[in-house]
């Protein structure tokens, strides 16, 4: 007689045992790849370039230069020692004032001291990522949605998503117009919802856009907040990439919006800003994430939800006083703002150079780069067969566009301010390499195409390295790249 095979009890719950987390998608995997193989000028020359993390290093020196200069703004110095206990026992979920303070008037110099923020909404959360995550709880119940234009962050899938059991409905935006949100889009992202039965509970926008680098302006704004007001729906802000503006048109936020423009009709209690210092301070591992809401319930409720995830208070109190020195300040962002601007400059005219055009942009970390004409199908299967040996065989680690929800193959973001100057010119004499290479098989190819039936994406290694080592690479070989070979 067979024994009978009983069917084992979960022991795990269904977000431990799911993939809601998205850590399976490109943009994740790219990551992975750098880990494994990370590029280092002399220890690992042949590594993989991580561009992307949209990080800004570009500034650090400055950061450190005013913590040499402020011992005392650190609790653990002899100039700051005195407060360690009274900061080390300090737990209030509202955040210490001088920090709430702080912010507060960094987000007013961030967008050109044209608005104001009150002290007393600033609501802190442990990144960005955090403080999605909470605003969508305060928002959405399970099973609702909110609108997002394409391309988006690849992480709102999990942000967003994967403990709150809200949905996001993409908003299809194009290349024909440079991917700016349009009122014909909406309105059909938020029909189509209706009539697959999804509660719309809010649109989601991110200004300055990460992927794409640019900005709304004021007439998108106020067409977004007629949209919201109408629909009785809430507009969520991400606003993190505030001061990584380098070139006009400036940044508008939507605080100067419903501020200013008074014409317009608008319900603040709608209205709700997620900022960070990740990106315009460069300070991704201090998780000071911020939710600035003009509706008071929601700033009560996440507040109390920030528990969760609060920043140290020794943390705030370093963020504190350097924040609160507008001298720094002032200087910080004037410099971050020129080395941004230079460093766009020389990786776009790099990439011109061997004919890779980029989506026009005023901010951000990244580029939007098209490489469309450089797969072997117009699909995102090729786009998927490119990026892979842009990963494995250029090893560099782009993001291709899918990952960000973007509805046409082709586009890939590219991060620049992760990095010193000699990676970013490893990085150019790699896809200078490669796309020479690329343009010679499809030439030969076109030759031989009565008897060559296929042209695989793909190049041998050595007749890689011989193009990067060749007197007539398309790009100079600079003192700094011959060195590290």
């Amino acid at each position: 007689m067979g024994f009978m095979t009983m069917e084992q009890p979960q022991l795990l719950s269904k977000i431990a045992m799911g993939n809601g987390h998205g850590e399976d998608s490109p943009y994740f995997d790219g990551w992975k790849a750098y880990d494994e193989n990370p590029y280092h000028p002399t220890m690992n020359p042949n590594g993989v370039i991580q561009m992307g993390l949209a990080e800004n290093q570009l500034t650090s020196d400055l950061v450190q230069d005013w913590i040499m200069s402020n011992p005392e703004a650190s609790i653990c110095t002899i100039e700051g020692v005195h407060d360690f206990k009274a900061m080390a026992n300090f737990q209030d979920y509202h955040g210490l004032p001088e920090f709430r303070n702080a912010v507060a008037k960094f987000m007013s110099r961030t967008r050109g001291n044209r608005v104001t923020f009150d002290p007393d909404r600033i609501v802190m959360s442990g990144g960005a990522t955090g403080a999605h995550e909470v605003t969508a709880f305060c928002l959405a119940d399970p099973g609702d949605a909110f609108l997002v234009p394409t391309p988006y962050y690849a992480g709102f899938d999990r942000d967003l998503r994967w403990r709150t059991g809200v949905q996001l409905v993409p908003v299809i935006c194009e290349s024909s117009n440079n991917f700016r949100l349009t009122m014909q889009a909406l309105e059909e992202a938020y029909e189509k919802a209706k009539e697959d039965n999804i509660r719309i509970k809010g649109l989601l926008i991110t200004n300055p856009s990460n992927p794409l680098g640019t900005t709304m302006d004021r007439t998108t704004l106020r067409t977004l907040l007629s949209f919201i007001n109408e629909k009785r729906i809430h507009l969520v802000c991400d606003e993190i990439y505030a001061a990584t503006i380098f070139t006009h048109p400036s940044f508008i936020s939507i605080a100067e919006i419903i501020e200013h423009d008074t014409d317009i009709e608008c319900d603040r209690d709608l209205i709700h800003i997620v900022y960070s210092l990740s990106k315009d301070m460069g300070f991704p591992g201090f998780r000071v994430g911020i939710i600035y809401s003009y509706n008071d319930d929601v700033v009560d409720c996440a507040r109390k939800m920030s528990s969760f995830g609060l920043v140290s208070t020794q943390t705030q109190y370093l963020i504190a006083s350097m924040l609160s020195d507008d001298e720094f300040v002032g200087r910080f962002l004037t410099e971050s703002a020129k080395r941004l601007a230079q460093r766009h400059r020389v990786f776009t005219m790099g990439l011109a150079r061997v004919g890779i055009k980029c989506l026009q942009s005023n901010g951000g970390l990244f580029v939007w780069m098209d490489l469309h004409h450089l797969m072997k199908t117009p699909s995102f299967e090729g786009e998927m067969e490119l990026w892979k040996v842009i990963i494995h065989e250029v090893k560099i680690n782009v993001s291709p566009g899918s990952s960000f929800h973007c509805s046409e193959p082709g586009w890939f973001r590219v991060c620049y301010a992760n990095m010193d100057d000699k990676a970013v010119q490893v990085s150019l004499q790699r896809i200078h390499a490669f796309v020479t290479l690329q343009n010679k098989e499809i030439m030969v190819s076109e030759k031989k195409r009565c008897w060559h039936s296929d042209l695989r994406l793909s190049f041998k290694s050595r007749r890689f390295e011989d193009i990067m080592m060749s007197p007539h690479s398309p790009i100079p070989q600079s003192p700094l790249v011959k060195a590290s070979t």
